[in-house]
């Protein structure tokens, strides 16, 4: 029994036709269901328009099916993305001719180095997504974090969230802290696939009552958690891994985003210290907001002004 969150990048379309379609905003849920396993298939609608697309379903995400039907910047963004939120897992579906040859160059040295040509097959694919939800461990962490994604009040329910659980199991009646906000909220009720159930592991997509808060004071990127690890930090100071492709030195005084989970919080880098390798500076950065972590998590770091490439590299957030 399990669950798995599958981002499908490079072109909308395939995952309407292996699941249901569920929530849209700037990303489209559909979602495939046999017996005790599940899969929640993640399209990045507005991408490549709106950054932030790419980035939210590819951070929900524990496996990654690539369509590639032309080799462009787009494509070579979207592996950045993946290679850096450390996607090791998933399949290639190649269109218009395009060889695994031509594209095997791209994927050297990232996380997608490893992925496997599948057929371009909804059938075969809905089956194997199965399969490989059912072999994933439920793990039975005693505590747990999830991300909201949306939130909204149901009449007679109350507040529900929707989020992707992160890290741990929660379970129904937990006390869940909210942050930033630091409040306490109780989890009446969890819904897997609009089922009800009694908790919620690391990679299933929950709909969750709460009671002790009104939808009106959430908002996407707070984090309900039983983990007294999740922290919050203003300023990010360490060594950081650009991509090989960003094309100069990061400087003092570049204003960026840094993204975690579900969050993207303006940052300006206060100071840089590239020393003999600009792919490795040590950076701090200033953040507008504090962004909500564990120590030890890397955040991505990106220039939303960047033309084709917005993808600029991670950094450890200590």
């Amino acid at each position: 029994m399990g669950n798995v969150n599958v981002i499908v990048a490079g072109t909308n379309g395939l995952a309407g036709q292996i699941g249901k379609k569920g929530t849209v905003s700037d990303m489209t849920f559909f979602n495939l269901k046999k017996g005790d396993d599940s899969v929640t298939l993640i399209e990045p609608t507005k991408y490549p328009e709106k950054m932030a697309s790419l980035f939210y379903a590819a951070a929900m995400s524990q496996f990654a099916v690539l369509i590639v039907e032309k080799i462009d910047s787009t494509l070579g963004e979207t592996i950045l993305m993946i290679d850096c939120l450390g996607i090791n897992k998933g399949w290639l579906i190649l269109r218009n001719y395009i060889q695994e040859t031509q594209l095997r160059p791209l994927l050297a040295g990232t996380a997608l180095q490893d992925y496997a040509v599948t057929d371009d097959d909804p059938i075969k694919l809905r089956e194997n997504l199965l399969k490989l939800a059912s072999e994933r461990e439920k793990r039975g962490a005693t505590c747990g974090s999830v991300p909201v994604d949306s939130h909204f009040n149901v009449k007679g329910v109350g507040t529900v969230v929707l989020g992707s659980v992160i890290d741990g199991t929660v379970k129904k009646h937990d006390k869940l802290r909210v942050l930033p906000i630091n409040e306490t909220v109780i989890l009446k009720s969890i819904q897997k696939h609009d089922i009800d159930a009694d908790d919620g592991s690391e990679g299933e997509h929950l709909g969750m009552a709460l009671r002790g808060i009104d939808s009106e004071r959430l908002d996407r990127g707070y984090v309900l958690t039983t983990d007294d690890s999740v922290k919050m930090s203003k300023v990010i100071k360490d060594r950081a891994k650009v991509v090989r492709y960003w094309p100069s030195a990061l400087k003092e005084g570049m204003v960026m985003h840094i993204g975690h989970w579900m969050q993207m919080v303006p940052c300006r880098i206060k100071t840089a210290d590239s020393g003999n390798d600009r792919y490795s500076p040590v950076l701090e950065l200033e953040l507008e907001s504090e962004i909500i972590h564990r120590p030890g998590d890397d955040a991505v770091m990106m220039y939303l002004e960047g033309g084709k490439l917005r993808v600029i590299g991670k950094i450890t957030m200590r």
